[in-house]
This record gives structure tokens, C-alpha cells and sequence, in this order.
């Protein structure tokens, strides 16, 4: 899709155009009839989140009225939402560029209008014969938005979908080494960004026994990826550290799935695809704060030598554990990078995003991530705000120790699955955690919101990029709150 910012005249428009319509006293510069107004305010007095079409042949006028007196959060999100309806409604139509105006609306109720038609336009189209609809051209008020404030967010959604496409990319044509590769060959093309890949060989040196011992069963190599980004502004920064799952196919290994756990699987690697996501979008608008992202890389395969249950793991930072499943496997890969990061970077918080228990979803479906922290008080706090702001929502999940008890092993440092079958989301963040030793930590469960069987809000069936939009918003905060600023 082209964005593009242009003056718009709704009265003499020549054009499809998307109207906002948010307070009632505005209705006199509407571009309607007389009787057109009646329709209106009659619908609003009824129910005033609606969208109305009338046509203005050769084309049409797109009214979507909504409450402006909603607390803000709700009425952004209520018109992200709204998009995948339009979208319907301007491919029945036929229409290929669209513009976007309002009257009595703010501009964030604007962007986030066009930030839901972006999102919602995307589908995973690679492997169609037929083609897609997608709006062509957008087309901006620049009363509302200035043309630096919509690149920056165009760069941004930019991010989101290419994650959604490495998702979506079955691991036939995107596996470990593939997709290093591209990483590398985007960071080559950034400023400011490097990035290492590490091959089995070199894996082998470091010792990552977790990442080792799940790929074991595979016949592609595993690579551990370190993206950096540090600007000039912040040379002297400790970086904060992100840490992606990025378990390409998860077939369980030897306890191997059952047929309709397996399907989607492909999505295993969400996590990873997000954190190197979140770090070329801050370096696509040049955000003032040092980030290294370490993303682990393998499938999880049940053939070859594949580690087994009973299997005793050595870790990166000499932690034994004991394998009670393999299934539990992407807390293995985990473990490593968090270990790693620990001590080669000695980061002011590690920050990690995993598709990784099914009972995350279980607790609190599809509509939030299942999140928990160690030593992060006041980062988690601002991450909550923020996803309560942006509608990428965390639910806090405990750390108490009480819980440790169920992953301590009788032969081992640690089992990598609990004791019993309750409190899994729990019990695999305290397993991470144990990596992370003393450095402030947050664990993001992404599960149930990475890739969705239907169509949910402006999501089409697949993969979604949640967490994108809240964890580069945490990373714009950065720079308003380092020590520069404090008096």
C-alpha cells in the first residue's frame, strides 16, 4: 500500500473518500444533504459507532461515526477495528485508493484509522494462483498528519508485516540458516546494525547444550543470531536485550504432538521474528537506545539422534536440567540466549517473547499476552501502561517462590517441565528466569495472540505481529527516561 499525505476538501473531494465523524456539534461542515444529516443523527441517536455509506457516483463517501468521548484507548482500538468492515466494504466496491479525512476528530484517531487499514489490508498471499484485493493507494489528510509522523509509522507497519510473512513462511522455504540469512542481509542494509550469525560449529564452542540438544533431531543446523543496534547518541548505554523463541517447526520432538496440536506450528518462531522485528523498526527511525536482540534458531524434530526424555541437558551458564518433555522445548533455546545475553552484555533488562505454552491460552485466550517479571518492577509498570494504551495487552501472571519448587529436579539443577500440570505458563517463566540471575527481566507469553486460526479485529487468519507496536513504544519511553532528562 502507498501512503500519501495531501489537503482534503471532503465538500469537493473527487474520489472515495473515508470520513471520521466524532462529535455531534460538527455536523454542520459534514459533506451531507439535508436529509442525508437526518439519517445520521437518527442512527447516532441509536447507536453512534456505525459506518454509513452513500454514494457520490462514480464513487463513494464512507462515513464512520464513533463516539469521541470514549476514553481514548477504546476509541482508537474501536477504529482499528472498524478497518477490516471498510475493507470489506471498498473491495466490494471495487475501489483501489482511498482517502481519509474527519470532522471533529483528533489525529491519533486518524492514525489509528490508518494504522488499522495497513494492518488490516495485509494477507499471506506467496503461494495463491488467485489474486488478493488490497488497496492500492491511501490517502491522508495532512490537517491531521504530518508527513515525518506517517513515515515513521509507515516504517514501523512495515516491520509488522514482513514478521507476519516470515510467520506465515512454512519451514520448507524459510529454516534456521534461511532465515539467518535474511536477517543478516536486512541488519547489512541498516545503520547502526551488525549482526553475527553463529553456525552449529561455533554453537558447539559456546556450549549452548539447550539449543544443542533440540536440534538433535533435525537435519538443518541451528544458528544463534545476535542483532545490534547501537547509535552513536548511545555508545555508553548498556543495551537492553531482547530474546526471541525461534523454534522454526515444532513437531514435539520424540513426545511428538497430536495431528491438531501440530498444524500451525510453523508459528513457532513468532518470537523471534518479533524481537528482530521491534529492532530494525527502531533503527528504521533511528531510536536513541541500544538494543541487542538474541534469537535462537532450530526445529524441533523427532528423528536422528533426537534428545529424549530422561535426557540430562548441560546449559550455557552450567546449569543441568532434566528433559521430562521434549515438547517443552522452546524454554530450552530460551534459556541459552538469556544466559548469554546475561554474560556477554551485561544489559539493563532482558526482555523475551515466546509462543510458548499452550497454557497461556488456556488462561486468557486470544486477547492478551501472559506476562510476568523478575527484578523489573518499574519496566513491567510502564509496559503494562503502555499495552493497556495500545490495546496489546499484558495479563500479570505471579514469580512467587513457592512456585519454584515445581521445576526442581531430583537428578538435576532443574527439570525444564513442572512437577504437575498446573501452573505451566508459571512454571516456564520461573525456568527462564533462574537465567536471567539478577538482571531485571520480563517474560512475554505470546501464544495465544501470534498467529490466529480466524479472522480476529484487523488480523485475517494467520499471523498478527502483536507485540511489535507495545515493545517499540516501550523503546521510544527509553530515551524520555535516561538520565539525560532527570534533573
Amino acid at each position: 500500500m502507498i501512503h500519501n499525505i495531501q489537503p482534503i476538501n471532503a465538500k469537493e473531494h473527487q474520489g472515495d473518500l473515508l470520513l471520521l465523524y466524532g462529535d455531534d456539534t460538527a455536523a454542520r461542515t459534514l459533506p451531507l444533504g439535508k436529509k442525508e444529516i437526518e439519517l445520521l443523527n437518527a442512527r447516532r441517536s441509536v447507536k453512534k459507532n456505525q459506518l454509513i455509506v452513500f454514494d457520490r457516483l462514480p464513487h463513494h463517501l464512507y462515513l464512520l461515526s464513533f463516539d469521541s468521548e470514549q476514553p481514548s484507548p477504546e476509541c482508537q482500538e474501536l477504529l482499528r477495528r472498524k478497518a477490516a468492515d471498510i475493507l470489506r466494504l471498498l473491495e466490494a466496491d471495487n475501489v483501489s485508493s482511498l482517502a481519509v479525512t474527519g470532522v471533529g476528530v483528533l489525529p491519533e484517531e486518524v492514525e489509528a484509522i490508518v494504522e488499522g487499514l495497513t494492518l488490516a489490508d495485509y494477507s499471506f498471499d506467496r503461494y495463491r494462483s488467485a489474486d488478493t484485493y488490497h488497496l492500492q493507494t491511501l490517502v491522508v489528510d495532512s490537517l491531521f498528519l504530518k508527513p515525518d509522523i506517517l513515515e515513521a509509522d509507515r516504517r514501523l507497519w512495515n516491520r509488522i508485516l514482513w514478521c507476519r510473512e516470515w510467520v506465515n513462511l512454512p519451514v520448507q522455504d524459510l529454516n534456521a540458516p534461511a532465515f539467518a540469512d535474511e536477517l543478516a542481509s536486512i541488519a547489512a542494509d541498516l545503520d547502526n546494525v551488525t549482526c553475527s550469525v553463529m553456525d552449529k560449529k561455533q554453537i558447539e564452542s559456546l556450549r549452548l547444550g539447550g539449543l544443542l540438544a533440540v536440534n538433535r533431531g533435525s537435519v538443518d543446523e541451528p544458528r544463534l543470531v545476535v542483532l545490534e543496534y547501537n547509535p552513536s547518541s548511545v555508545h555508553s548505554q548498556p543495551p537492553i536485550c531482547l530474546v526471541g523463541k525461534g523454534i522454526m517447526y515444532d513437531t514435539g520432538g520424540l513426545n511428538i504432538k497430536p495431528d491438531d496440536y501440530m498444524q500451525e506450528m510453523k508459528s513457532d518462531m513468532a518470537g523471534a521474528a518479533t524481537m528482530a522485528s521491534v529492532l530494525f523498526a527502531a533503527a528504521d527511525n533511528r531510536l536513541p537506545v541500544h538494543i541487542v536482540a538474541i534469537l535462537p534458531l532450530t526445529d524441533n524434530r523427532p528423528g536422528f539422534n533426537a534428545y529424549a526424555p530422561d535426557d540430562i541437558i548441560t546449559m550455557y551458564d552450567g546449569t543441568t536440567v532434566e528433559v521430562v518433555n521434549t515438547d517443552a522445548e522452546g524454554r530450552l533455546i530460551l534459556a541459552d540466549a538469556i544466559a548469554y545475553a546475561v554474560a556477554n552484555y551485561n544489559p539493563s533488562l532482558i526482555i523475551d517473547a515466546a509462543t510458548l505454552t499452550g497454557a497461556a491460552v488456556r488462561a486468557i485466550s486470544t486477547f492478551g499476552i501472559a506476562a510476568m517479571h523478575q527484578n523489573a518492577d518499574n519496566p513491567f509498570t510502564l509496559l503494562s501502561l503502555l499495552g493497556n494504551q495500545l490495546y496489546e495487552r499484558l495479563v500479570q501472571f505471579p514469580m512467587w517462590d513457592e512456585y519454584n519448587e515445581l521445576i526442581k529436579s531430583t537428578v538435576a539443577d532443574l527439570r525444564n517441565c513442572g512437577t504437575s500440570p498446573h501452573a505451566g505458563t508459571i512454571t516456564a517463566g520461573k525456568f527462564l528466569a533462574h537465567f536471567a540471575k539478577q538482571t531485571p527481566y520480563i517474560h512475554l507469553d505470546i501464544a495465544g495472540v501470534a498467529y490466529f486460526s480466524k479472522p480476529q479485529h484487523f488480523y485475517r487468519p494467520g499471523a498478527s505481529g502483536f507485540g511489535i507496536r507495545l515493545l517499540y513504544a516501550f523503546l521510544q519511553m527509553q530515551d524520555m527516561l535516561s538520565d539525560k532528562h532527570k534533573k
